[in-house]
């Protein structure tokens, strides 16, 4: 260590911290400064050293031991068995980070490099609320990277076949020691695939894939929503050299409908109705979007702004059983012409309500006040 930082406040831990602590502390650390992540930072690189060297020892019960009572100088040349100038003793930390992490580096050195799969792809498609509710099957066309027919895959030319590389042994990636530590990159004579290709194919020139315009069904279910998605599995990009293929993602877009909104699966409508309707009670139709005329019951003094539900008369419920409510927002509508005839009862229901605006009810007023004087 060029810096004698104590390794326990490098790892963030208490100096009585147990093992399954330590290591937790570690994993954070080095997955939060390791050099793939933070692009070169050389700051974070020094600190991703010396959270690996501190790890190393505390990680050891006979190195910890040593370094709880000496610090540092326990491991200095010459410090004695098990320091870091030991030699031999050091030989373990290539494969420390490895080790801890393993399950995310796909299993360790031990095993050939897992080939990569290839890219999803999106495709956004516009649909209409009638089609939202009743479910469709579409044919699309999207250009995407397939998988080379000529050499199923493989990059290779027909009849030959890619070999595994000689330099990393299949890995995808080289280590270098630098002093105490071990620095892993990407194969520089395979560029990471494990395997070279001596004789690559003419059609995809060793790729495995190339460009090719499919047609594809996509089957739309009853009740989906505004940015629902569908999963059509392995139609995304081809994998390199015969890897799995992505998945292709259709993102729905709902069009806005003349009559209904929608919230969830409750679809929600404006109704106009008269104000002798509103006053008398009745009932109108709404068509629903199954085709099918809804008889709505209004009740006598609806006012504008009431909501009437309908059970049932909504939308269907994505991959499940029954629909949503029909909601039916009320809006009393006041004429502007009226007929000599209707603005006579107009004015008769007027009188009744207001007796002293009524040219008749003022006259019996009138006729009150003189019999009692006044």
């Amino acid at each position: 260590m060029t810096t004698e930082v104590d390794f326990y406040e490098l790892l963030e831990v208490e100096r009585d911290a147990d093992d399954a602590t330590i290591k937790s502390a570690y994993r954070k650390l080095a997955m939060k400064y390791h050099p793939d992540k933070n692009g070169g930072c050389k700051d974070h690189e020094a600190k991703f050293k010396a959270v690996n060297a501190a790890y190393d020892c505390l990680k050891d019960p006979q190195k910890r031991a040593a370094y709880d009572r000496f610090g540092h100088a326990a491991f200095q040349q010459g410090g004695g068995p098990g320091g870091f100038g030991g030699g031999n003793d050091f030989s373990g930390f290539s494969d420390i980070f490895e080790s801890v992490f393993g399950e995310f580096m796909g299993g360790g050195r031990g095993g050939q490099r897992r080939p990569q799969r290839g890219a999803d792809l999106r495709y956004d498609m516009e649909i209409s609320l009638e089609e939202a509710f009743h479910g469709k099957s579409e044919p699309i066309t999207i250009d995407v990277a397939a998988m080379c027919e000529a050499c199923d895959g493989s990059g290779a030319k027909p009849g030959t076949s890619a070999k595994t590389c000689g330099t990393c042994a299949g890995h995808g990636k080289v280590r270098a020691q630098q002093g105490f530590f071990v620095v892993e990159r990407t194969c520089p004579s395979c560029h990471g695939a494990g395997q070279v290709i001596a004789d690559p194919c003419p059609s995809c020139r060793g790729e495995g894939r190339v460009e090719k315009t499919k047609t594809l069904t996509v089957n739309i279910p009853a009740g989906v929503d505004e940015g629902t998605r569908v999963r059509l599995t392995g139609e995304g990009e081809a994998g390199p050299r015969g890897a799995p293929a992505g998945d292709l993602y259709i993102f729905l877009h709902v069009k806005r409908h003349a009559i209904f909104e929608r919230e969830g699966t409750t679809l929600f409508a404006h109704a106009p109705i008269s104000f002798t309707t509103a006053a008398l009670g009745g009932s109108i139709t709404i068509p629903g979007l199954d085709g099918e005329q809804h008889e709505v019951k209004i009740a006598a003094g609806t006012q504008s702004g009431r909501e009437v539900r309908q059970r049932g008369a909504g939308m269907p419920v994505l991959q499940g059983k029954g629909r949503g409510d029909l909601v039916v927002r009320i809006s009393v509508e006041t004429p502007t012409k009226l007929t000599a005839k209707q603005r006579e009862l107009l004015e008769e229901f007027r009188c009744t309500e207001t007796g002293d605006e009524c040219p008749q009810a003022q006259g019996f007023f009138q006729k009150v006040k003189k019999a009692v004087g006044g």
